[in-house]
């Protein structure tokens, strides 16, 4: 017989971007949290990645947290770190590790925590049918058990105002929130669907253009490789963007092909071939290019001075020049820190 109602593993809801709130009547909205969704189960601990798979070895401090999960329970919950009263992403993607010694190394430098935002399952009773109302009317107590057992375990902040979800999108983004999620008050628990709605913070930025990849197709542009200037004058590469039409990207080889040169960010700058050891089995190869084009782009999450995703084309810049795209305009938003949106989460529900 199995320790939970329902049987592991699931793949969690999912949600669809959009650039704006709902419009109409009936939601919840939570901060969108920068970090590892998860799955926790009670009773044998287990940990489960929305790629259903197994994120406790990993994180081995959190199976305390996970053994005060009342049995037959199953929460829907977000792995972060938190540095300075602020989600620290970078520091939660360097746990990913394969060496044991540094696993739990790391475990005690820089301990994970849980935020919880659904549960599909009571001490052995199926929530999955009824609505995030009901869910989340039997989630909030459950948390209060939780917190009290381990603090590990926090209680995400929801509201069903849409003036203070929009409040809390603009104040949240310093404590590291990367937008705001809205969930149907109606809606059952549809595993795998993308069922909620995400609101991203997206921020535009000058570039310039350091260099290109080839598309695989090898007659047109792939990507190009977007770079920005330190104090020193120094070019670095901060992302790459390739939303082009195909037409557009064949003609923009022709013109980057005449701008090619041996060199274009820094020696001692952040490069191309630098990119992080996930993308180990990607075709890196690129061609530099003198940068002289600038461009606009819009982009969401940062990883330290770079673009974590792709970012999105807006517009030529012909009027900007080169040496005016610098790092300082991905300084961090300022205000409220984490222990700010936890409070946000106590008066309400």
């Amino acid at each position: 017989m199995s320790e939970w109602p329902i049987d592991p593993p699931i793949k969690p809801m999912e949600a669809r971007v959009r650039e704006a709130f709902p419009a109409d009547a009936g939601w919840a909205f939570e901060p969108k949290w920068d970090g590892f969704r998860a799955l926790a189960w009670s009773g044998t601990p287990r940990l489960d990645s929305r790629n259903l798979r197994p994120l406790l070895r990993y994180f081995p401090e959190l199976t305390p947290a996970l053994e005060v999960l009342p049995a037959g329970t199953v929460v829907d919950c977000e792995v972060v770190v938190i540095t300075n009263d602020r989600l620290d992403f970078d520091a939660l993607s360097q746990r990913i590790h394969p060496a044991e010694s540094r696993i739990e190394k790391l475990a005690v430098e820089t301990p994970a925590q849980l935020i919880a935002f659904d549960v599909l399952a009571l001490r052995g009773h199926n929530l999955i049918a009824m609505s995030y109302a009901e869910r989340r009317a039997a989630l909030v107590p459950l948390l209060t058990e939780l917190s009290s057992a381990h603090a590990a375990w926090h209680l995400t902040p929801a509201t069903e105002d849409p003036e203070v979800a929009q409040r809390w999108f603009e104040e949240f983004e310093a404590a590291g929130c990367d937008g705001i999620v809205a969930k149907r008050l109606g809606d059952r628990y549809e595993a795998g669907e993308r069922r909620m709605v995400k609101i991203k913070q997206r921020h535009t930025v000058d570039v310039v253009v350091g260099g290109y990849r080839l598309h695989k197709d090898g007659d047109k542009i792939g990507a190009l490789l977007l770079g920005m200037y330190d104090e020193a004058g120094e070019l670095h590469f901060v992302g790459h963007c390739s939303s082009f039409s195909a037409a557009d990207r064949v003609t923009m080889l022709e013109q980057f092909q005449r701008l090619e040169q041996d060199a274009s960010f820094g020696e001692d700058a952040r490069r191309p071939e630098m990119e992080h050891r996930w993308s180990a089995q990607r075709d890196k190869s690129w061609v530099p290019v003198d940068p002289v084009v600038v461009m606009e782009v819009s982009h969401d999450q940062l990883s330290g001075p770079r673009f974590r995703h792709a970012s999105r084309f807006l517009r030529w810049r012909p009027d900007k020049l080169p040496e005016e795209c610098s790092l300082s305009q991905l300084d961090r938003a300022s205000g409220a820190g984490i222990e700010t949106v936890w409070t946000a989460a106590e008066p309400r529900n």
